[in-house]
């Protein structure tokens, strides 16, 4: 039973860490500490369990879709919005939540788990469902090698309970099926969608699959098209056409896994697919995530990139013309420290408009890249907060879109939120 000091401790912590401008996991670090089984004690009593979203790419983009599409059912979803997705980050998160009874009013709880944390997490709590995105070269410094970041998620989907949903286009994640105790579902591409997704070893070959790499597993979802701002999908055999605030190809195809895990959660017979599909419609993307912002009466793209297939579909999903760019990347322990990745990002497509901005810690390597590539920049400032202010500047009559790492991404919002409205994340 949690004990009777750990809910109003971390709430006071929470409290003193928002007024000192501190990080979000701050409390549930503390609240790991005095009591260690407060997250499972809290998450067990869930009538219909708890959900787990891991992954290299797009966790917190699906996770948002998962319990906006949840809630369009009618259920009330309990989820670490802040983007922590370490265990503290989800303790934090639910000390937030509670009453000073510890009682959470939730149906279900949709997680998103960093890789190496989801292991941890499973040792105190046996996912109910689990959705295992992709398995790419991520920040190889904390993980190693992908064969390692696919034995971490092997493990969490041994564990799951009742489904696991793989993604069919990955073989380390499509071959995780039989080690499954449960029900397992499948996301996946039409030959049309599926050359717009080169996996490691496409980008370093410069070459493309055109047809599915798994079209003998048949897909509980699949992303069959995409037209301008539209997208079509296959659900359980059904046709599904509809506009989509969400941008960047790799959005939509996050919007397949999350169709095939909340079609499963509730039921096919039981699913409002009206409901569903004009939830799908309003998903906005998460902070950072191809998130759209209003500078001056012209929007401003944030796009969030951290390894080489996420920063190539990244570049790949937006248009270049008329759009000035901006380039942050960091090196701090969120981001990766080991940056050599960026050589295996084909930047070609920036050659004809260029680069406005480079900025961060790494930005003197960034800019060594492009010059590689023969992509012309005009200034390099390491200091985000200068550069943004140079960019915006320079250029105040045109449409922009900035690319960065994760701590770079935090600082630019954070400024950014002095001049414009920016969503929360603490």
């Amino acid at each position: 039973m949690t004990k009777f000091y750990t809910v109003p401790a971390g709430k006071i912590i929470q409290k003193i860490a928002r007024i000192r401008g501190g990080g979000s996991a701050l409390p549930g670090l503390v609240v790991e500490k005095i009591d260690p089984k407060f997250i499972a004690d809290t998450l067990n009593k869930l009538p219909h369990g708890v959900i787990v979203i891991s992954g290299t790419n797009g966790k917190t983009t699906t996770t948002k879709m998962v319990v906006e599409l949840l809630e369009s059912q009618g259920l009330k979803v309990f989820t670490n919005k802040t983007g922590s997705n370490f265990v503290r980050g989800v303790a934090a998160a639910l000390i937030n939540e509670v009453n000073l009874q510890g009682k959470l009013d939730a149906d279900i709880a949709v997680l998103e788990l960093d890789e190496a944390h989801a292991v941890h997490f499973i040792k105190n709590i046996k996912p109910t469902y689990s959705l295992i995105l992709n398995v790419l070269r991520d920040q190889l410094d904390r993980f190693g090698e992908i064969d390692y970041t696919a034995k971490l998620l092997e493990k969490v989907v041994s564990n799951t309970t009742k489904t696991v949903v793989l993604n069919r286009e990955d073989p380390l994640v499509s071959g995780m099926q039989d080690l499954a105790k449960s029900n397992v579902r499948f996301f996946g591409l039409s030959d049309e969608t599926r050359k717009l997704f080169p996996n490691d070893d496409e980008l370093k070959s410069q070459k493309s699959h055109i047809k599915s790499a798994a079209k003998h597993i048949q897909a509980t979802s699949i992303l069959e098209k995409i037209t301008d701002n539209q997208a079509t999908f296959t659900l359980n055999d059904k046709s599904i056409t509809t506009p989509m605030q969400l941008r960047g190809v790799y959005n939509l195809f996050n919007a397949a896994a999350a169709l095939a895990l909340v079609s499963d959660v509730i039921g096919d017979k039981n699913l409002n697919i009206d409901k569903l599909i004009d939830s799908l419609a309003n998903v906005k993307p998460a902070f950072g995530r191809g998130e759209s912002l209003t500078v001056n009466d012209l929007p401003l793209d944030l796009i969030l990139v951290k390894n080489p297939s996420g920063f190539q579909l990244g570049l790949n999903s937006f248009q270049k013309e008329g759009v000035a760019t901006m380039i942050a990347i960091n090196d701090q322990y969120a981001d990766g420290r080991d940056m050599s990745w960026l050589w295996d990002v084909s930047f070609k497509s920036l050659k004809k408009e260029g680069v406005e901005m480079i900025s961060g810690i790494r930005a003197y390597d960034m800019s060594v890249r492009l010059q590689y590539e023969e992509v012309p920049f005009k200034k390099v400032n390491q200091n985000p907060k200068e550069a943004l202010e140079e960019f915006l500047n320079d250029n105040h009559k045109s449409p922009k879109r900035i690319f960065c790492t994760y701590t770079a991404m935090l600082e630019i919002r954070q400024h950014l939120s002095k001049i414009t409205d920016v969503d929360k994340v603490l």
